[in-house]
This record gives C-alpha cells, structure tokens and sequence, in this order.
C-alpha cells in the first residue's frame, strides 16, 4: 500500500514539475531618470515665508516617468551630509513632468549660506547652494 502511494505521489511530482517551467529569469533594467535643477541657483537668496518656484529641466523624460510624483526636500551642506528633512518636505506628490513646483520657505529657518533642495523622483537630484535668510519684513511684523 505505501509502495503504491510512493509511486502514486512521485508520478504527480513529476507530472506538475514539468509544467513547471525552470527558464532563466530575464534581467530587468533599471530606469533611472536625473532631472537637473534649473531653480534655485548657485547664490540665489531666499526669504523665510516667501513663495519660491523650484524647477528643474524635463526634456528627456522617460515615458514610464511621465505619471510619476515627486518629493522635494530642503538640507543643506555640513559635514559630509545633505542634512536633509525628511520630517518637514517643501512639497510632495507632485507631478514630476510638470518641470516645476511652488513652495513656501519655513519661517523657522537659521540664515545658512548652504542650503540645498533635493527632489526625489526614482532618484536625488540637489541643486547648488543657496541661501536662505530672515525676512525682514515678516519680522517685524
């Protein structure tokens, strides 16, 4: 009786491995897409609690990223870091093949000299140092 079932089992096993089919597995390529910064530029100057308009080119746009969203962080350059915060984004969920989008700039901020924005798509891309600096106005308001 075991000997049958053995035999029994060990037919079906063979049976549905072969319709298992062992092929290799066909790499998948990795589309990476690094949009360049456009805005803020190298030594632009930004007030705390204005409206900036970051951009960035979108010229060569991958069509499997033309419906993906964005996430823009601010960070700034210290000790071999970005600093970025990851807490507080600028902006997210955003079309990523609009080119561009509209943020207000925290009012919280200390004036640093090296500030950055990353935009995160499927990859980082960090725009040159900026600065950000009190609004003179908003302060003594």
């Amino acid at each position: 009786m075991f000997g049958s079932l053995f035999s029994l089992f060990s037919a079906l096993l063979l049976a549905v491995s072969y319709l298992v089919s062992a092929a290799p597995v066909q790499p998948v390529e990795l589309l990476v897409w690094s949009p360049t910064i456009t805005s803020p530029k190298l030594g632009d100057v930004w007030l705390t609690g204005s409206t900036q308009n970051v951009t960035w080119l979108i010229d060569d746009i991958p069509d499997e990223k033309k419906n993906s969203t964005g996430l823009l962080l601010l960070g700034y350059f210290a000790n071999n870091s970005e600093n970025l915060d990851i807490k507080h984004p600028l902006a997210s969920g955003f079309p990523i093949a609009w080119g561009w989008v509209d943020i207000t700039v925290p009012t919280n901020l200390t004036r640093r000299d090296n500030y950055t924005v990353v935009l995160f798509g499927d990859s980082g891309n960090a725009s040159p140092a900026f600065t950000i600096k009190p609004n003179a106005t908003r302060a003594s308001n």
